[in-house]
């Protein structure tokens, strides 16, 4: 034999050896996609391995019927990263685009749907939180730092819509959506009163007890002189301007995002965890609701869900209803890995669905040209799918 074909014969050997030795390192049976809650985790970059081979592997269905809500074929995608706790996302039917609030970094982003392209929409944003825009496309906005809710007019003014009640200060408003009838409804815990989102309250007050703090350090001129004064409520903005008190701290303790359902008869508030300066209990991470009569008044309190989820207790934060009545309520299970995203609810308070995320999810909108993708503000990301369902509601 020539020592050409010899060699070619050693190699065609080794060849086949190290085919089977790769072949004996594999798994048998199919390899499942990867995860979020794989070690390593799931790449959700744009340069991550795909994973969605039909089902994206972190859109879990609990319940058949969520099969019908979810869109086969499309992955879950973060859209951008680099803020310090993404809030309030909020979709502009009419611009096409995306706008959040970055409340540490004290400004709003937003995302334009044509080229994926993430700008600063407005700075200081007075660390604003929930966004969304009325029936008239006017974005609505709730402002920690001045403790207040605003309204965006079409020509580029600003209008406030309430910084008081009963001539006492707002605690810090979180989450507003607006009503058909040109209401607006909004919550007002204390989570702006913390230097990270916000300001303390002067000294003495509830959130700077001590007096330790100096809330006008950084900030401008009138700012940090306010005092915490009012309980964690509810309230309703009249069209005529009239505020009026529709849930009080008693009935949900810290409420933070809140939704209607499709045909507005029915009210939705999430009740969070102690706030700064709570001198009670505070929230539980639970969801209410509550029947809404002719009259703009609720009644008929019933607790929608504990937020306990295969043990596992998860807190409620961003709610949407989509066309069918079903829940969508963004997750911060903390270190729970792969309880952390959005856990999604038929009318009934039956879980559904979930969705997984890498990262704990502080709000949600659905959005897009055709409003069946969910856009999810997840601490320092953002994300989105898209859905085989609607939202109900604008932004």
């Amino acid at each position: 034999m020539s020592r050409r074909a010899l060699v070619g014969a050693a190699g065609a050997t080794a060849a086949t050896l190290a085919a089977g030795e790769v072949l004996a390192q594999a798994p048998a049976g199919p390899v499942a996609p990867p995860s979020t809650i794989t070690t390593p985790p799931r790449d959700f970059s744009r340069s991550g391995a795909p994973t969605t081979y039909f089902t994206d592997p972190d859109i879990l269905t609990v319940d058949p019927s969520f099969n019908a809500l979810r869109q086969p074929n499309t992955p879950i995608k973060r859209l951008w990263t680099g803020a310090m706790w993404n809030e309030g996302p909020a979709w502009n039917a009419q611009g096409r685009y995306l706008v959040w609030s970055d409340i540490p970094n004290n400004r709003q982003l937003r995302w334009l749907e044509d080229d994926g392209r993430v700008s600063v929409f407005r700075s200081p944003s007075n660390n604003s939180n929930g966004n969304t825009f009325d029936f008239q496309g006017r974005q609505l906005s709730c402002e920690h730092l001045t403790r207040r809710v605003v309204r965006y007019e079409l020509d580029g003014s600003a209008t406030v819509l309430a910084d008081a009640f009963d001539g006492k200060k707002l605690n810090s408003p979180n989450d507003v959506v607006p009503h058909p009838d040109g209401s607006y409804w909004f919550t007002d815990p204390p989570y702006g009163g913390q230097l990270y989102e916000g300001t303390t309250d002067v000294a003495g007050g509830p959130s700077n007890a001590a007096g330790k703090i100096n809330p006008r350090l950084g900030q401008p001129p009138g700012i940090g002189m306010a005092r915490r004064e009012l309980p964690t409520n509810c309230y309703r903005i009249d069209p005529s301007g009239r505020i009026d008190l529709v849930v009080t701290e008693e009935q949900v303790p810290d409420p933070n995002g809140l939704c209607f359902s499709p045909d507005y008869k029915t009210l939705y508030i999430a009740s969070t965890g102690k706030g700064p300066g709570d001198t009670g209990p505070g929230g539980k991470g639970e969801v209410y609701s509550f029947t809404v009569g002719s009259d703009n008044k609720v009644s008929n309190r019933k607790l929608f869900s504990d937020f306990m989820i295969d043990g596992v207790k998860c807190g409620p934060d961003g709610l949407r209803c989509d066309v069918f009545g079903n829940l969508w309520i963004s997750s911060n299970a903390g270190r729970s890995v792969g309880y952390s995203g959005v856990t999604v609810w038929n009318p009934e308070g039956k879980l559904i669905g979930r969705i997984r995320l890498p990262e704990v999810c502080g709000n949600i909108c659905f959005g897009g040209p055709k409003r069946n993708r969910l856009f999810m503000a997840a601490s320092q990301s953002l994300y989105a799918v898209y859905l085989a369902v609607q939202g109900a509601a604008p932004g």
